[in-house]
């Protein structure tokens, strides 16, 4: 929320590389904790670096993009967090440890964001406060950057906030328990539960890279209605699927194309587009904030509590209540998309 808007200021390569340099350096030092506590305050730091980098990424990218592409664009490069860190990442770290501990994976995948960090700093380039605001996203004419408390002034940035927390009620409630609820509610055993539960990964990239590539064509709007609307029916019918793997993998991978495609939709191509000139990675910052403050914490408590008083299978309910939610306030969002405004118009 804060070092997202502090890239609009100072340049995007002088955030992203040391953000993605920390996290990758303390992912590497995650593996030399020597208890519960200083692993703690390791992930802590992660978790600022990952915060710092992701809106600053999404705006690099938006300004990168033709206005018309967009929504492709951002939905792709989101897509890889779902695709490598939910699908594949398990897959890897398993192969990982077949010749070394879990200590040696944590050192092993600091080198990948090393890289990456090099590639950055070769590769991109800042542009010019004046290009920036005049051949932006959406084209607005130049003009002095907005402050923080003019970004929340913006209808979209304030629904976008709120609609990714409803969004983030789904995603997480379902990643972080649906495992629980194959193995503990429906009694699938640990190979069953794991392939319908890898519909999580692939189910997330496919949506992040659909809905917002459809958005480019369709609108914002429409598309962040029908994710909302689809997640509920898919969430609906995950509850009320028996123990067999394919319909349990069906309606659970359905369900995650529709929250994580909204999760890139949101913070991704409504975000930049809504923003005040020159304050696209601070917009995505307070959106993206929000969504993990509340929908990846506070949800997360919540569903511990209604698992805990009313059993497991009540976490699927805030789910789908959030999702529900969403539907409503996606009327009320404006229409950004550039192909849309300009038939429009």
């Amino acid at each position: 929320m804060f070092l997202g808007s502090l890239s609009d200021r100072i340049g995007r390569r002088k955030v992203l590389i040391p953000s993605l340099i920390f996290f990758s350096l303390a992912s590497g030092v995650s593996g030399l904790a020597g208890g519960f506590m200083s692993l703690l305050l390791i992930r802590g730091v992660m978790g600022v670096a990952e915060g710092a980098f992701c809106p600053t990424s999404f705006a690099a990218v938006a300004e990168a993009s033709k206005p018309s592409r967009i929504g492709f664009n951002q939905g792709l490069q989101q897509s890889m967090f779902a695709l490598f860190g939910l699908g594949f990442g398990p897959f890897i770290a398993a192969w990982l440890l077949s010749f070394t501990t879990w200590r040696g994976v944590f050192l092993l995948v600091t080198v990948p964001g090393l890289i990456l960090s090099a590639l950055i700093w070769m590769c991109i380039r800042d542009r010019t406060p004046a290009a920036t605001q005049s051949d932006s996203v959406s084209h607005r004419p130049s003009e002095p950057s907005a402050s923080i408390g003019q970004v929340l002034k913006v209808r979209n940035v304030r629904i976008g906030m709120l609609g990714l927390l409803c969004a983030m009620c789904g995603i997480f409630t379902l990643a972080a328990f649906a495992p629980l609820y194959l193995t503990e509610h429906l009694h699938l055993d640990a190979w069953a539960a794991a392939s319908a539960a890898s519909a999580i990964g692939f189910g997330g990239f496919a949506g992040q890279w659909i809905l917002p590539t459809l958005s480019d064509i369709y609108g914002r709007r429409p598309m962040a209605i029908l994710g909302f609307l689809g997640g509920a029916i898919f969430v609906f019918a995950f509850i009320n699927t028996g123990a067999s793997i394919l319909p349990l993998f069906g309606t659970l991978f359905g369900a995650t194309v529709c929250s994580f495609g909204l999760l890139s939709l949101i913070s991704g191509p409504i975000a930049a587009e809504s923003a005040p000139p020159g304050m696209v990675s601070t917009a995505a910052g307070l959106i993206i904030g929000v969504g993990e403050v509340f929908g990846g914490g506070l949800a997360l408590v919540v569903a511990g509590y209604l698992i805990a008083t009313y059993g497991i299978q009540s976490m699927l309910y805030l789910a789908l209540g959030g999702l529900a939610i969403g539907v409503l306030l996606m009327f009320f969002l404006k229409e950004t998309a550039p192909r849309k405004l300009a038939i429009t118009d």
